[in-house]
């Protein structure tokens, strides 16, 4: 490649917390330009592994001061959930090494080109992939840092010497703010990231700061309380976007844009609306839209989204979906429901303690759509049980035998338990839909027969 081609040739980058799904598609990106990358994590994750595979990033499990590459000017990323007080963040200011937030290093990335990002409490993730294959499909190639693998084999990110890059756009630390945006893309606001955002509102004005940077256009879905976000710029194209009439069946879900009949092979009405909103982003880039719209009926899901990992001995299906809000709990039990299985088993891990304080009582009910209900103890992340005080996933297994009318509902704390449990209670004709936004994707792949599938 030439060197304008790898504009950060000479740049030396050490990433803290690179097994992240958003960490690890931005090393992916300064690899891809130039930059001479490694990078820790606490734990192996499939996307640590990844970037060891397809050596892309010189990455090691563990944090130590001896993971800071030695000699030059080494800028140290950091994620989010990765604190000061981090051996290796406090080893590169004893040094004097610039740390920067993982959001000043996507600032940089989304200034390089004419860049969609796709925000939204729900559904970002997925209406991202679903816009690379659109825009692929139509023979633009674009690059991507989406926050799992967009399906097809394809990793979580990947640079292009095209003009347009696909961004999936945070709000949990509000790194969304800090992107240079061509096409704004907004799915849907709910409350969600308490320890970010303490009311609705202030979600809201988050989300209208974010419609304000997009120069060219902003697609967003046809309700009013969206639309109240968007402010005046006469220079920039609005799109409202819905999906009325969609058909869902077992086999996906059809529906008509623009002249066109789309054929999703994922399941649930809310992939209607998803794949509406990407196929008219892929519109504005430019992507004709028969060849976009055919583009679809090849996409079966991005990574941990309603993702089938196979069969148990006994014959149940295992799916695994990264849903952790009600509403996406919601969303995936309906979609669920098509497969027309018997028995439908929900196993539930929640995510943040400050989230399931919060949301308990509406998780339960969500959860009460299932035939039978397990859940696991709050998958931490970046906080910790002693400033919550009370809180555990008891309080959503509590809630969800309060709406399940009598039900089956299943408290048991560690995944090893739930494993054991369900070992014993799936059978042939079961759906069991594991989901969570933590490592409960390991129980999933642990139910399943090795290499199983349908």
């Amino acid at each position: 490649m030439s060197a304008a081609e790898r504009p950060w040739e000479g740049r030396r980058l050490h990433f803290v917390g690179v097994g992240g799904a958003g960490m690890s598609a931005y090393a992916r990106a300064a690899a891809a330009l130039g930059a001479a990358v490694s990078g820790s994590d606490a734990a192996s994750t499939p996307y640590l592994r990844r970037l060891a595979e397809d050596r892309v990033v010189e990455a090691v499990v563990g944090h130590a001061p001896g993971n800071v590459p030695v000699g030059g000017d080494v800028e140290l990323v950091y994620s989010s959930a990765v604190p000061a007080e981090n051996i290796e963040r406090r080893v590169a200011r004893e040094r004097g090494l610039r740390e920067r937030p993982r959001a000043e290093l996507l600032a940089e990335l989304s200034a390089l080109r004419r860049t969609i990002a796709v925000a939204g409490t729900h559904g970002k993730t997925t209406t991202a992939s679903m816009l690379v294959h659109a825009l692929r499909g139509a023979g633009i190639e674009p690059g991507w840092l989406i926050g799992a693998p967009p399906g097809g084999d394809l990793p979580n990110a990947r640079w292009s010497a095209g003009e347009w890059l696909v961004i999936e756009a945070d709000e949990s630390d509000r790194s969304m703010l800090s992107l240079s945006v061509a096409i704004a893309l907004l799915t849907n606001v709910e409350l969600d990231h308490h320890a970010t955002f303490a009311s609705l509102a202030q979600l809201r004005e988050a989300f209208g700061a974010f419609l304000a940077l997009a120069r060219e256009a902003v697609v967003i879905w046809n309700r009013p309380e969206l639309l109240a976000l968007v402010g005046d710029a006469p220079s920039r194209e609005l799109v409202s976007f819905d999906a009325p009439g969609a058909l869902v069946g077992p086999g996906g879900v059809g529906f008509r844009w623009r002249g066109q009949d789309v054929a999703l092979a994922v399941l649930g009405v809310h992939n209607a609306l998803n794949a509406v909103a990407a196929l008219e982003g892929a519109r504005l880039a430019g992507a004709e839209v028969a060849r976009a719209a055919g583009a679809l009926a090849g996409f079966h899901g991005a990574g941990r989204r309603f993702e089938l990992v196979g069969r148990t001995p006994r014959g149940a299906l295992v799916y695994d979906d990264y849903a952790h809000h009600p509403s996406e709990v919601a969303a995936t039990l309906a979609a669920a429901r098509t497969l027309g299985r018997e028995r439908l088993v929900a196993v539930f891990q929640p995510h943040l303690y400050s989230r399931t304080g919060l949301l308990a009582r509406e998780l339960g009910a969500a959860l009460a759509a299932a035939d039978v209900i397990v859940v696991t103890d709050v998958y931490a992340a970046r906080e910790h049980a002693a400033d919550h005080p009370g809180v555990s996933g008891l309080l959503v297994a509590a809630a969800a035998a309060d709406a399940a009318h009598g039900r089956p509902v299943f408290w048991l704390p560690t995944l090893a338990d739930a494993e054991r449990e369900l070992r014993t209670l799936l059978t042939a004709g079961d759906v069991c839909v594991v989901m969570g936004a933590g490592d409960v994707d390991v129980l999933a792949r642990a139910l399943a027969e090795r290499g199983s599938g349908e």
